[in-house]
């Protein structure tokens, strides 16, 4: 499917999204917005849903949304798809408000992990959740993909339950729970679902939709890519490869004889020589000329190999398609945090399409043994098909049962994850980081999956002309990474076979392609569209590959910068960097440079706005001393602070859980990693990166002493903290629901306040909560209060 406009070659053997015949129910043409009750179903002539998919979020049909993306995408193949968003979980009941569904149940938690949308790194209650109307919290529950198909089970016992989503994609093997500080079971055990889909599922979704209207039991349905099940046993035709030999060296070639004459090595190659074919000729012709014959008492001498050699050599490796790699037991892994690094390292070296063996894992001993059988990841999707699933007819607003009293989506109603990306696109899918706190990798893969620049521009064109509000500013131009688009292997063969976790680390692989000049071609054909003023680019930059291509750093810098821009060195010091899989702090500051020239040619006053992450893995105390002092002495004052947070199947989450490397061979004595546990020392590590907070210098004291380092604390300009100390309520306010200005006195009269920037004192970096002035998100309307960073 248009493969010349792709950017990925290797082979996809799986079957075009377009290629599949559609459903009987699509004489029923397209819905506005899918139903979310039996009226809008009887509106549109139904009798029954054949799919419903239950969800965590409130209902947007738009491409960023999970749940729009998958019922748009069924009801393209002619299915009738309903959607039961954020039900009351309490009972069975209100997963029966549309009725039984024909096919199955489609179940998802959201965008979010319901439990990183719960809670904060520091597992407190977040009173929030963007993703709900009036930003509303408490709409979902704890661990809403088992409790969600549970209560599905409860309404229809018979109904075929599809799980989905980045909760389950996340958990599809034995993993660490951060939240209840141990090791949990797959969520195909806990959720009794049919079927777990994880990763990008238009394919897998698709396919089993429609095997399952062909009247297919969805307990044979075991063969579809990005998909976990149970099944009882291993299959006949299937080699079981033990994980613990998946490390170990592969087979070595052996080398070529040097004793060996130029024809037997040719023989051993199932060739001849041609000079000793023509030597045997002239033999031939002097013995029929009656030369004397050769002495029959001289025998050559005869070579035998060595069995023991011959059966190395013969040794045949079974075909990657039919082997399944048997991982260390649930219970194995809850007992021994070292071998749940080797599982976790393992799951991540058999994530490429091109090369990803099958895994299974047991649950269970005895008569209750299982086995939670996990399918190679899904093959990524061309480039004609990223331009279906985004070009689908989707409403891009909230269902209009979330509007208020005035049928607007803006007011005490507003859903702010949907505001955040109200007047964006998305032009690409998946990242090639690999940073091992993040599961984007883990969830969207690394090929790059991009659309073509017409459906691009095509989008653009369409929020221009359809969404309300729209005042002529695209808020962003990007996805899980900015400037990634069109970015793959220069190799086939090479991408098909790569095994490595990263593109970019720890040195940008010389196969990868780095050209930026398509998306350079997209921003100067996007911002050239009449009734378009601005293009700004709000997603998180790669700079260690944006400096790869000045002119494209020119460009963004000259056109796309809306005051500032958000890059993530995440840290200064090698110790934590390695292992987070991120470029050292060069990088930025070649990167620095470059952004500070070319706003100074374009005469603007430009920001980048840096984010590091405080505790962790790796990170000690005296590194994060030694990032204050860099701050300090850069003029930084960062406000936008992130703590470590484990969130499951994280490389990441494995080395505070284990305290090993996986980045590394397993074993009992492999590299052991300096891990931040408990609150005092957590917020010890915040403290440093808000080393201007005057709540926090009693604890910067009390460590630096500790430390050895009181040459710190002092009143001069190169001390990190005072040695007096104001008045202050010892607290500390999050910097999440700041607004971007100062906060205004309370004023006496009703009448609406003014807000105006802060002017920050020199060398102070301006974020979005020290005084930047509120970045326009196209809306034209004041921000008080901007929408906080879905996080």
């Amino acid at each position: 499917m248009n493969a010349p406009v792709d950017v990925s070659f290797f082979a996809r053997a799986a079957k075009p999204l377009t290629s599949y015949r559609k459903y009987w129910a699509a004489r029923f043409g397209t819905a506005k917005f899918l139903p979310t009750s039996r009226k809008e179903m009887d509106a549109l002539g139904w009798d029954s849903c054949d799919i419903i998919v239950v969800t965590g979020d409130a209902y947007v049909d738009h491409p960023s949304f999970g749940m729009s993306v998958i019922g748009r995408m069924l009801e393209a193949q002619g299915f009738r798809v309903g959607i039961i968003a954020q039900p009351d979980w309490q009972s069975a009941e209100p997963f029966k408000v549309l009725g039984k569904p024909n096919l199955f149940f489609g179940v998802t938690a959201g965008n979010m992990d319901s439990m990183i949308n719960r809670y904060t790194a520091d597992r407190k209650i977040r009173s929030d959740d963007a993703y709900t109307p009036g930003d509303i919290g408490g709409s979902r529950p704890d661990r809403a993909a088992i409790v969600y198909s549970q209560r599905c089970k409860e309404a229809w016992n018979d109904v075929p339950i599809i799980l989905g989503g980045i909760e389950g994609s996340l958990r599809r093997i034995a993993h660490y729970d951060y939240w209840s500080d141990k090791v949990r079971r797959s969520i195909v055990v806990d959720a009794k679902c049919d079927l777990l889909l994880y990763g990008n599922a238009e394919r897998a979704i698709v396919e089993i939709a429609h095997r399952l209207a062909a009247k297919e039991p969805v307990q044979q349905i075991t063969d579809v890519r990005g998909t976990a099940y149970v099944r009882r046993e291993t299959p006949e035709g299937w080699f079981e490869i033990n994980s613990t030999s998946v490390d170990e060296p592969g087979r070595v070639e052996a080398h070529v004889n040097p004793y060996l004459m130029v024809s037997d090595q040719a023989k051993a190659n199932g060739a001849t020589c041609a000079k000793e074919d023509e030597a045997k000729d002239v033999a031939k012709a002097a013995e029929a000329a009656g030369s004397p014959a050769v002495n029959p008492a001289i025998k050559p001498l005869t070579f035998m190999p060595n069995p023991a050699l011959v059966s190395r050599t013969k040794i045949k490796v079974p075909p990657r398609d039919h082997s399944v790699i048997r991982l260390p037991s649930y219970e194995q892994v809850r007992s021994d945090p070292v071998l749940y690094a080797h599982a976790n390292r393992v799951l991540h070296l058999e994530t490429n399409p091109g090369n990803a063996r099958a895994l299974v894992q047991a649950h269970g001993e005895g008569t209750t043994a299982r086995d939670v059988w996990i399918n190679p990841p899904p093959i990524p999707l061309t480039t004609a098909e990223m331009d279906l699933v985004f070009d689908l007819p989707y409403a891009r607003s909230p269902h209009p049962r979330y509007a208020d009293e005035n049928g607007s989506h803006d007011g005490a109603t507003k859903i702010p994850a949907w505001e955040m990306i109200r007047f964006s696109v998305n032009i690409m899918r998946g990242c090639f980081g690999g940073c091992t706190f993040c599961s984007i990798t883990e969830h969207e893969g690394r090929i790059i999956q991009s659309r073509s620049e017409e459906s691009i521009i095509k989008e653009v064109e369409a929020i221009r002309d359809s969404v309300s509000g729209f005042t002529g500013t695209i808020s962003d131009l990007g996805g899980p990474t900015a400037n990634m688009y069109r970015l793959g292997c220069k190799s086939p063969e090479i991408e098909s076979a790569c095994r490595k976790p990263s593109c970019v680390y720890p040195g940008i692989c010389p196969n990868l392609g780095t050209n930026h000049d398509p998306l350079i071609k997209i921003y100067r054909r996007a911002r050239a569209l009449k009734g378009i003023k601005k293009i700004l680019i709000g997603s998180g930059l790669r700079y260690d590959l944006a400096v790869q291509s000045p002119e494209y750093v020119k460009e963004l810098v000259q056109h796309h910068v809306g005051g500032y821009l958000k890059i993530a060195p995440e840290h200064t010091e090698q110790g934590p960097l390695t292992k987070m899989m991120k470029p050292g702090i060069g990088s930025y500051d070649k990167f620095k440079q470059m952004f500070e020239k070319y706003s100074a040619e374009a005469g603007k006053k430009q920001y980048l706005i840096p984010y590091f992450i405080a505790a962790h893995p790796g990170t000690s105390d005296e590194d994060m001393m030694n990032l204050a002092i860099w701050l300090k002495k850069n003029g930084f004052r960062a406000d936008q602070v992130q703590t470590f947070y484990p969130s499951p199947m994280a490389t990441a989450t494995t080395m505070y859980h284990t305290n090993k490397n996986p980045l590394r061979k397993i074993t009992r004595e492999s590299e052991t990693v300096d891990i931040v546990r408990g609150d005092k020392r957590r917020r010890l590590h915040k403290a440093f990166l808000r080393y201007h907070d005057a709540n926090n210098w009693p604890l910067l004291r009390e460590a630096l002493k500790s430390m050895g380092r009181a040459d710190l604390i002092g009143n001069g300009k190169h001390h990190l903290i005072p040695t007096w100390q104001p008045l202050t309520d010892g607290g500390y306010t999050s910097a999440r629901r700041k607004n971007s200005t100062s906060a205004p006195v309370a004023a006496k009269a009703a009448a609406p306040v003014r807000l105006t920037p802060v002017k920050p004192s020199k060398g102070r970096i301006l974020t979005q909560h020290t005084g930047l002035p509120p970045r326009d998100n196209g809306s034209g309307k004041p921000l008080n209060k901007p929408s906080r960073k879905v996080r």
